[in-house]
């Protein structure tokens, strides 16, 4: 399998994820000891900064959990699929969709949730326990709705495939949604329409339920075409002691 994964946008984002988690804590910290110190004289300044620390708290969060958590989404994802996706081109932060493998058989994508607690989704309707309110508002965001999400990257990436591989009039796009933290509770994501596992289940699932038909020659090098074209020059890995394309 062949990786292609934007680390400068990962670096990037690392460096953004620090500095506003840093900058936040600070205007956080500061707000409330100038509420210690002179309420009434500083009151407009507390009612400026402690909004402004809580948003770049919440920036710096948002990045952490995708750029500096361990494992990354894109490492969990690569460490799971490396052993059965003979033959495939994954493209990790590079494409509309953060997480794309292209197969002989068509593209999937995985959408990447980190979320902890104990998970379950019904009629797609999903619902996360075990994780209290602090915690949700300061070290974790909201679960939302994952089966939304997935469906949105699909039609993402359709949208992509029309406009830069119009040669292909249809390709099956699948999707799964994916659980990467290392800590998760107890997840129970059988009433989901679209597949949904912890990354470990990842390898047996694939390795199961792979697509068998091959795309005519045709699609299937057009749309390697237009995902390299858009990876540009990104450096590719060779996941070790596997096939490549």
């Amino acid at each position: 399998m062949k990786v292609f994964r934007n680390d400068a946008l990962i670096q990037r984002n690392k460096q953004i994820s620090k500095y506003a988690s840093l900058v936040g804590f600070v205007v956080l910290v500061g707000g409330l000891i100038l509420g210690f110190v002179d309420p009434q004289r500083y009151l407009l300044v507390q009612v400026v900064a402690l909004p402004i620390g809580w948003l770049l708290s919440q920036v710096g969060l948002y990045m952490a959990h995708r750029y500096l958590r361990s494992p990354r989404p894109d490492e969990a994802i690569d460490e799971a699929l490396g052993k059965v996706a003979r033959g495939g081109r994954m493209y990790h932060y590079l494409l509309p969709v953060p997480h794309v493998l292209l197969m002989p058989t068509g593209p999937v994508v995985f959408l990447a949730k980190f979320q902890g607690g104990d998970i379950s989704v019904e009629d797609d309707k999903w619902k996360q326990r075990g994780v209290g309110l602090m915690r949700k508002m300061f070290s974790q965001e909201s679960l939302g709705n994952p089966t939304k999400e997935a469906e949105n990257s699909v039609a993402a990436l359709a949208s992509f495939i029309n406009k830069h591989a119009p040669s292909v009039e249809e390709v099956p796009i699948g999707a799964i949604i994916v659980f990467t933290s290392k800590n998760s509770g107890e997840l129970d994501l059988d009433g989901s329409s679209i597949p949904a596992m912890h990354y470990t289940k990842l390898r047996g699932y694939f390795k199961q339920n792979a697509p068998r038909e091959r795309l005519p020659a045709a699609d299937y090098e057009a749309l390697r075409q237009a995902f390299d074209a858009e990876a540009g020059e990104t450096v590719q890995v060779v996941v070790e002691g596997q096939g490549s394309s």
